[in-house]
């Protein structure tokens, strides 16, 4: 039988013992991201929706080369946020653009609402916030979720629209026919309980070709994930997936009428729910070679860009490639 400081001495033993501890947790990141720097100024524009009084955070950034006079709208995706353009906010500042890029609700340094999440509610709070800022009209770019969001922009705001780049957009095809539907806190509660290998995992997934420095976006979403608010950053995150895949843009691409470029990383496989699909029909989405060239077809005058290799996220993965054909479409 063991003695008290025999007891003691074994206890330690077993919590200093590999099998038994545990890493320190990382340092939480709020879910505003409030102790994380942007690449450059961020501002606050108050917007009240559905009775609460809330603050779209966004940069606006001044041309650093010979300003044209022009400016560029940069709208993120899903599981990103504005100060992931650093690289695209610099090249097109010195090719003599200002940049304004917005945190939409629900994202980055903006509030985490409870809200009825629209495509067309955000686009209105962004159109609110150029005519705040004094910008009559803008080239927008949108990636992924934010492709979504900019042809929602694009038809609600024509006039206000001079030009529309489309990177890597999802929504080419509407997710409902495949994929299961998931309530709002079936997908709130997944979401809860995320683990650092799956997000991993998650964020691999987007590129081609993974570089160390890509680690930094999954880094970012588990230390959200230790914050003390992270249960209502995870139903805001389900409320905007919900918006997604409830709310298809395919439909409306024929009804686009400004001039239109698609940049398509063709390595990209991403889909909506692929955790619940058998791999027989997931084989079968996300397929973006394909909803590249479907795209260009339907919508009126469109160019097609496709860079060979890339995942997801080519102004991350590709910056040059995709810098150049944003810029040769800007002229």
């Amino acid at each position: 039988m063991l003695r008290p400081m025999q007891k003691h001495a074994l206890a330690l033993l077993l919590l200093l013992s590999p099998a038994f501890s545990q890493a320190p947790p990382p340092e939480p990141l709020g879910v505003a991201l409030e102790n994380l720097a942007y690449p450059h100024p961020v501002r606050f524009f108050p917007v009240t929706v559905e009775g609460q009084d809330l603050r779209l955070a966004y940069m606006d950034v001044a041309p650093t080369g010979m300003a044209n006079g022009q400016t560029v709208l940069l709208l993120h995706g899903k599981n990103f946020f504005g100060a992931y353009w650093a690289g695209t906010i610099q090249a097109l500042s010195a090719a003599g653009f200002r940049v304004v890029v917005p945190d939409q609700i629900g994202f980055g340094k903006s509030p985490k609402a409870d809200i009825h999440y629209s495509f067309e509610l955000l686009a209105q709070t962004t159109r609110a916030l150029l005519d705040s800022l004094g910008v009559a009209k803008a080239t927008v770019v949108g990636h992924s979720m934010g492709g979504m969001l900019a042809v929602r922009y694009a038809l609600q705001y024509p006039t206000a629209t001079t030009r529309l780049v489309l990177e890597n957009p999802i929504g080419l095809e509407d997710y409902r026919v495949k994929v299961p539907f998931t309530s709002v806190d079936a997908t709130t509660q997944a979401m809860l309980t995320p683990t650092r290998e799956g997000l991993d995992r998650f964020y691999r997934s987007y590129f081609g070709t993974w570089r160390p420095e890509f680690g930094l976006w999954s880094e970012l979403a588990w230390r959200a994930t230790f914050s003390g608010e992270w249960p209502r950053a995870a139903k805001a995150s389900a409320l905007t997936y919900d918006m997604i895949y409830t709310q298809p843009v395919l439909q409306d691409l024929p009804r686009i009428a400004v001039p239109t470029l698609l940049i398509i990383g063709q390595a990209d496989r991403t889909t909506l729910g692929r955790g619940a699909l058998a791999p027989e029909v997931l084989a079968t989405l996300g397929r973006f070679p394909e909803l590249g060239r479907r795209a260009k077809a339907v919508i009126p005058g469109a160019r097609l860009v496709e860079l060979e290799g890339v995942g997801h996220i080519p102004h991350l993965e590709a910056p040059d490639r995709f810098h150049a054909a944003l810029l040769e479409f800007l002229k």
